[in-house]
């Protein structure tokens, strides 16, 4: 589906009925009559209107190997659409346009998509490249049809300009959540364009390269289509690295031409084991492709014969996975640290398979690859083995964390369409789905309730707060992985049992270095939208002293703000029992140095009228003094409620963070925040920001703390200096 390979077959005037050259912007187009297109051969002899054309003939014959009692009349109809609609168009290889749609279509087919596939496949062009209009497409063919298509047809860059192409993804994914096909179709599109990219230009080239490596290859392996996904591989690898590609193909060739092949000989080896037990199954040779060999050849270094394939071994049942597998760590020798299991636990995009390896009587090692029939369909396939999803659907089933078990709904598609919807700028979500799909692995953790938790590899704690959560993380201070205390920062992994700490405060927020632990989109996306609409006292302040030096006020220019107008922002210190020396002021307490009473503070007036309060030895007043500003006396009411940050060091013993807390909460603190630090050497680093009803509570709160066994030290947070 590029617009731009498809151009009319003679230039000049356009003849009554010409269709539109791709890529130009429709107007006004008057409704066709899809009956009378192609009503010759509609309406010719008996025999001609039930015999299938001949250019779909292959597409027929892949499509009855997978569904033998599939109807073939809607493909005869889209076909006749397809190609009326697309005659007098080429392609820029100077190949009939109609060629394009029927070779999407051949690649789906053998893949085993249903009738309804095949159908939208044909006529994905047409909407976008001809005069045919969706409702039309939705009256001839049904509305399966009409979604399909629409899902696939990009949107115009006279409409959108530069951000059609981020649009037209993003478009393509929320209708691919509801239907997979639609993606489907889209990969098969890219397929057969990268098949013939050679007549673009070479920047054009590189440029939809480097789109497929980054998103369309990503899709194809979370989708399981392992078939396209490691041609598209190979086809970006020879234009983005011509060189080491050559370099690979030489090594397959000159491999290719030895008379001796170890994974031959070890294929024999396996055939005579499994008939000597029985086990009936078929034994193939699998040639690893371009960028399999490329990968294995940096990994180790000269290349022996078994490394430039596998072996897959075939059988009928689920248990026979298991017998092969038996026999062949028997009889041969096994390298354990290859096995893995992924029919027990399957992977995210589907994939079921045993892995293991074997060595060969000459030491070289071979991979083996052991699964059913109908697991290697799936694993060629991945949701294009699933047929129809509307045929019989799956019973809707949710786990313990609410997600679809439906496999053609998966749980990295609902997260990736969940956050989009919080990336309303183009450029925000293009880049934030190209760092999405690039973790490209997923693991799974699980609460301790039972549910589990989808996440990518190298996710935090962090990314699980808010993959359960949501934006109810900003509360969370702290976890347990594995029963043990961890810091929000710790790396999980598969198989890992997390428990989120979560504060029972409204006003509790998300700190600024959760950013530097955050990987899902999610996570960040949520984390940097709060952090915008609740920028920190010190960031104000800053902002405040730049403007008051870059533009300073004539005396009496001051609008007071409203009483109270900073205090009750979420994650601010509260400040209603602050005097300041001048009349109608708000009061609030810088959050750099979180004074509290008695400290020693004194104040600045800062722009709207407001003044803040710091600690005289912050260094923010040093600052603030070198810039000329002038000092506004404060002083402490009665009373005065507090927050403060709090730093308690202690040596590591179990449950010493529910002690310390349960300390806390006992005087009356209410914590707003808390991070744990990595223990050293037996020793583990506590930061609390605490919400006190009265300053004069402080000192109770702090010996409380240090009275916990274990804690030898609490203490105010000191001021850094700037820079710091």
């Amino acid at each position: 589906m590029n617009a731009e390979a498809a151009k009319p077959a003679t230039p000049g005037p356009l003849a009554p009925g010409h269709v539109t050259p791709a890529g130009t912007r429709r107007k006004s187009r008057p409704r066709l009559d899809l009956r009378r297109l192609g009503r010759a051969a509609l309406l010719g002899s008996s025999s001609a209107r039930d015999r299938l054309p001949d250019a779909i003939g292959h597409v027929v014959e892949a499509h009855r190997a997978h569904h033998p009692d599939a109807d073939l009349e809607p493909l005869r109809r889209a076909y006749l659409l397809a190609e009326s609609s697309h005659r007098g168009q080429m392609r820029k290889s100077g190949e009939p346009y109609i060629t394009h749609p029927l070779a999407v279509t051949l690649i789906l087919a053998e893949l085993g998509a249903e009738t309804t596939t095949l159908t939208a496949s044909l006529l994905h062009d047409t909407v976008e490249d001809t005069d045919v209009t969706l409702d039309q497409v939705g009256e001839e063919f049904g509305e399966e049809v009409r979604y399909l298509v629409d899902g696939v047809t990009k949107l115009e860059k006279v409409d959108y300009g530069a951000a059609a192409e981020p649009e037209t993804f993003r478009k393509m994914l929320v209708a691919t959540g509801n239907d997979v096909r639609v993606m489907s179709i889209k990969l098969a599109d890219r397929l057969h364009n990268m098949r013939t990219l050679g007549v673009m230009r070479p920047a054009k080239q590189e440029r939809i390269a480097k789109v497929t490596r980054d998103v369309l290859i990503p899709l194809a392996e979370r989708l399981g289509v392992q078939a396209l996904k490691t041609e598209l591989e190979d086809l970006v690898f020879a234009i983005l690295h011509p060189e080491e590609y050559d370099k690979t193909r030489e090594l397959i060739l000159r491999n290719a031409a030895r008379e001796d092949d170890p994974l031959a000989d070890v294929a024999d080896d396996v055939r005579k084991v499994l008939q000597e037990a029985d086990i009936p199954a078929e034994v193939l040779i699998r040639p690893r492709h371009f960028v399999s060999v490329h990968r294995v050849s940096r990994k180790r270094g000269p290349l022996r014969g078994a490394d430039f394939g596998r072996l897959l071994v075939l059988v009928n049942e689920d248990a026979d996975c298991y017998a092969v597998l038996g026999e062949l760590h028997t009889c041969m020798t096994p390298v354990v640290s290859e096995f893995k299991d992924f029919i027990a636990v399957p992977k995210f995009n589907l994939y079921q398979s045993l892995h293991t390896a074997v060595a060969g009587d000459d030491g070289q090692v071979v991979e083996v690859l052991i699964r059913t029939h109908q697991m290697h369909k799936v694993a060629e396939a991945g949701v294009v083995a699933l047929g129809n999803p509307y045929a019989a659907p799956p019973e809707e089933q949710s786990g313990g964390d609410g997600e679809r078990v439906d496999p053609t709904r998966p749980g990295w598609l609902s997260r990736l369409l969940a956050w989009q919807q919080a990336a309303p700028d183009p450029d925000t979500f293009w880049s934030t789905l190209r760092e999405d799909l690039a973790q490209d692995r997923e693991i799974t953790v699980f609460r301790p309730d039972g549910g589990t938790l989808g996440l990518p590899e190298g996710a935090t704690c962090v990314d699980a707060a808010y993959a359960q959560y949501g934006e109810d993380a900003h509360a969370c201070i702290g976890a347990r992985v594995n029963g043990r205390l961890a810091t929000l920062s710790t790396v999980l992994k598969d198989g890992d049992t997390v428990q989120l700490l979560m504060d029972q405060d409204a006003a509790s927020a998300p700190s600024r270095e959760w950013l530097d632990h955050a990987t899902t989109p999610a996570a960040r996306i949520a984390i940097q939208r709060w952090l915008a609409a609740h920028p920190s006292a010190e960031e104000s302040d800053a902002r405040s002293l730049a403007d008051d030096v870059e533009t300073p006020r004539p005396t009496g220019t001051e609008t007071p703000q409203p009483s109270g107008a900073d205090d009750t922002a979420p994650g601010r210190p509260a400040a209603a029992q602050v005097l300041a020396d001048r009349d109608g002021a708000t009061v609030r307490l810088a959050g750099c140095c979180t004074p509290v009473p008695p400290d020693k503070v004194t104040g600045f007036a800062v722009r709207g009228g407001a003044v803040t309060v710091h600690r005289t030895e912050c260094p923010a007043v040093v600052r603030m003094k070198s810039a000329g500003r002038t000092e506004v006396g404060v002083r402490w009411g009665e009373g005065a409620e507090c927050r403060v940050t709090l730093v308690a060091e202690s040596f590591v013993r179990p449950h010493l963070l529910a002690d310390l807390t349960e300390a806390m909460a006992t005087e009356g603190a209410e914590i707003v925040s808390a991070t744990v630090e990595p223990p050293d050497r037996q020793q583990v680093r506590h930061t609390y920001t605490v919400q006190l009803p009265d300053a004069a509570q402080l000192p109770a709160l702090m010996r409380a703390m240090r009275n916990v066994a274990g804690v030898y030290d609490v203490s105010r947070a000191q001021p850094q200096a700037p820079g710091v």
